[in-house]
């Protein structure tokens, strides 16, 4: 079978044996080694997705999906919210300054929540990252429960009407964009190929500069589990013996920060380690769409009411489909 990846994996096994002349079935071999084959490969998967992506991305500018979006209400409004958010941004805090955006155009608040939601823990990163660590039919799973969640999530708290509980500023700047909008039309500017390739390189280079250190951290932790941390142990506590292990994964990773990037070693580590693949894609899950950062952020806009609410469904969420994973994915 073809490996796209062989050659970072010979790569990691010669600086391991030869250079460093450790055994590769060592602790610190091991580690080693997966460390030096997971820093080039998922660098380099973030480097060409984002690239096509960004290439992409002038045909969903911000304008265009605050058009689309606006005057959509109840489910298809989340619907098509939550789809959007899959070929966004891929960091919760790059995705609050367009969920702001998104309210301040006047797109029901129900709406820009599945958006939210959405952004940071689906997307086409995660996409190629599960593909590549653990097959079509994980990262199809993982997607089409994270995009239910997206959407259900944003449909309950528009159905509680919470709009009360957000910052009066908002509405404000609500009014004065609704005023310009009446006056402005959409305008569609064809942009040249090279143009798009420009932007694509550059916004794949950009992306790989703020994040890099993030998975290298990741990657780190990751190489460290796998390397030290004993089977035994993970399976006792995290193992499917324990019913409470979802939604411990869950609350240890909401006060976590990590973009997909940045939590999928520490994710494939686990999982080489006995923790059953519900349960660890939960922890994914509650570290990306639920960042200590992006509640930071959001409290600027956001009552703590309507953030211990949002907080709260989406936590309930991802605890349920983690119990859901773990069924699927024996």
């Amino acid at each position: 079978m073809f490996d796209p990846f062989y050659p970072f994996n010979w790569l990691a096994i010669q600086i391991v044996t030869r250079v460093l002349r450790l055994p590769i079935d060592s602790h610190l071999g091991a580690s080693l080694h997966f460390f030096f084959y997971d820093v080039p490969k998922i660098l380099t998967l973030v480097l060409v997705i984002s690239f096509i992506v960004g290439t992409l991305q002038d045909f969903m500018q911000p304008e265009k999906v605050r058009y689309w979006l606006q005057g959509k209400r109840t489910l298809v409004g989340n619907i098509l919210a939550a789809m959007v958010g899959i070929i966004t941004p891929f960091c919760s805090c790059s995705a609050v300054p367009l969920f702001i955006g998104f309210l301040e155009a006047g797109i029901p608040l129900g709406v820009t929540f599945s958006y939210l939601i959405s952004a940071p823990m689906v997307n086409e990163v995660a996409m190629i990252l599960l593909l590549g660590l653990f097959g079509f039919k994980v990262m199809l799973i993982y997607i089409s429960f994270g995009v239910i969640l997206a959407i259900l999530s944003g449909y309950i708290i528009g159905l509680l009407k919470l709009e009360k509980w957000v910052e009066p500023f908002v509405w404000q700047f609500q009014k004065s964009h609704q005023e310009h909008s009446e006056e402005d039309e959409l305008e569609v500017i064809s942009v040249p190929w090279k143009e798009r390739f420009e932007q694509g390189w550059f916004q794949s280079s950009e992306i790989v500069k703020s994040v890099w250190l993030y998975v290298v951290i990741g990657i780190a932790i990751g190489a460290g589990v796998h390397g030290y941390v004993p089977t035994t142990l993970v399976t006792q506590w995290a193992g499917v013996n324990n019913p409470l292990a979802v939604p411990i994964a869950v609350i240890i990773g909401v006060p976590l920060y990590a973009n997909i990037a940045g939590v999928m070693p520490i994710t494939e580590a686990l999982v080489n380690k006995g923790m059953p693949m519900g349960t660890v894609l939960a922890f994914t899950m509650a570290v990306t769409a639920l960042s200590l950062p992006e509640m930071v952020i959001l409290r600027k806009v956001l009552s703590p009411k309507l953030l211990a609410i949002f907080i709260a469904i989406v936590t309930l969420g991802i605890v349920g489909i983690g119990y859901l994973f773990n069924v699927l994915l024996v």
